[in-house]
């Protein structure tokens, strides 16, 4: 098949392919999801080692379990949803080790890398939400990446964490609030 074919599948054509073990389904569906997975788990745990080890793990989960995916949720839905659990498992495992530092840099991939000369303020207030976005605590800052940052509905919010709407509208008001707070207090 060429890529042009390969990229013209249907979903639901490329989870059957992936299940019959052909190789080009699981190349195209990583290529299809990785950014938008990478970009959310960079959004939960900040640009460390253990992001890209949680993307690379995501995948691997999702293709173990191939056989459980019934297609009722979008592969997306379902990808997203392992991404986050793999990241709060992961937060969870860094509370337990008592490393709560984590290094802030200034190359997040998840936002649009700036130059600092074009518009020093502007540069220094997003690293500013960045810092304090690491800070918010884990189920509050999945919904205000899914929701903010990577600008899913409070619908999709929702499937993505298994969560009533109106759970996702609470986290994301009191997200928000406690992220102008930490905001105030770091700034």
């Amino acid at each position: 098949m060429t890529s042009k074919q390969v990229q013209a599948i249907s979903e639901s054509e490329l989870i059957g392919a992936c299940r019959e073990g052909r190789e080009y389904a699981y190349r195209e569906l990583i290529s299809r999801y990785e950014e938008r997975i990478t970009r959310t788990i960079l959004g939960m745990l900040g640009p460390t080692p253990a992001a890209l080890d949680t993307a690379q793990e995501t995948f691997i989960r999702f293709f173990q379990s191939l056989d459980q995916y019934r297609g009722t949720a979008k592969v997306s839905t379902y990808l997203l949803r392992i991404a986050i659990n793999l990241s709060l498992n992961e937060l969870k495992r860094r509370e337990r080790k008592q490393q709560k530092q984590v290094d802030i840099a200034t190359d997040d991939a998840w936002l649009q890398v700036e130059d600092a000369t074009a518009d020093p303020g502007k540069f220094e207030t997003r690293q500013l939400v960045r810092q304090a976005l690491y800070l918010l605590p884990p189920e509050f800052r999945a919904v205000v990446v899914l929701r903010l940052m990577d600008g899913y509905s409070v619908k999709e919010v929702a499937a993505i964490l298994d969560l009533p709407e109106g759970t996702v509208c609470s986290r994301l008001m009191r997200g928000q609030k406690k992220l102008r707070a930490i905001i105030e207090q770091i700034s």
